[in-house]
């Protein structure tokens, strides 16, 4: 008789992969932060709709209740709650989201031996676009500056780790500085922008002066304050 044949253990194939997450840090008294969230969803309804949210509570000291309550009120908003970061994980119920650290992006490897010979590929520190970024579209580059030679269109996305340079008409969303860079600036040839944020400040098209529209425009931080001028 001859022996049954092993079936083949299939290998898990693992990638690694990084999102761009919002993170809510939010302050007491919370029903006043959660006013201040109300009013930017009324701005822009759809901002944080489908966006994955990390809700660091480092700046407050809520209770289990408490930290249940804030994450139904944020679910009652849409808001998607992917993570919470800075709080015991005993303060946390297996209902609530999970407990986050780092937030740092990695690479998942499968051990293979590496050829000595081999160098690194560098990684490049800047990204051209060449065509518009139409609605609909995001273009995320966490590793540094993103320049455009085209428009962004309204409801489209641009996310850079630096600057963002558009030569064109910017009417949809514009985030630079993401990893924390301060004195990243976002221009672009003709302001009509849906929001404009660098390092996590931000500014919606309701904060954006009226005589800037449809001009020149560059975007930078004083402080914690974003400051929008003209080009020209």
């Amino acid at each position: 008789m001859e022996a049954l044949a092993k079936p083949q253990r299939q290998m898990v194939r693992l990638r690694g992969r990084s999102y761009v997450a919002f993170v809510f840090v939010p302050t007491v008294p919370i029903q006043d932060w959660l006013l201040e969230i109300d009013a930017t969803i009324a701005r822009s309804p759809g901002f944080f709709a489908g966006r994955p949210v990390v809700v660091d509570l480092s700046s407050v000291d809520l209770s289990q209740s408490g930290i249940g309550h804030l994450l139904t009120s944020l679910q009652d908003r849409n808001i998607r709650v992917l993570g919470i970061e800075g709080v015991e994980e005993d303060r946390l119920t297996p209902s609530m989201p999970p407990l986050l650290s780092g937030g740092r992006s990695c690479v998942v490897e499968q051990g293979a031996p590496k050829k000595s010979e081999a160098k690194p590929e560098a990684k490049p520190t800047s990204l051209l676009l060449e065509s518009p970024v139409r609605s609909g579209q995001t273009v995320i580059f966490p590793e540094g500056d993103v320049t455009i030679l085209g428009s962004v269109g309204s409801g489209a996305e641009v996310v850079a780790g630096g600057s963002i340079h558009i030569y064109g008409a910017l009417r949809g969303r514009a985030m630079a500085g993401v990893n924390g860079h301060t004195s990243a600036r976002i221009y672009c040839q003709k302001i009509e922008a849906e929001l404009l944020a660098i390092d996590g400040f931000y500014q919606t098209a309701d904060d954006i002066d009226a005589a800037l529209r449809g001009r020149p425009a560059q975007a930078w931080l004083q402080g914690n304050t974003m400051r929008i001028t003209a080009l020209n």
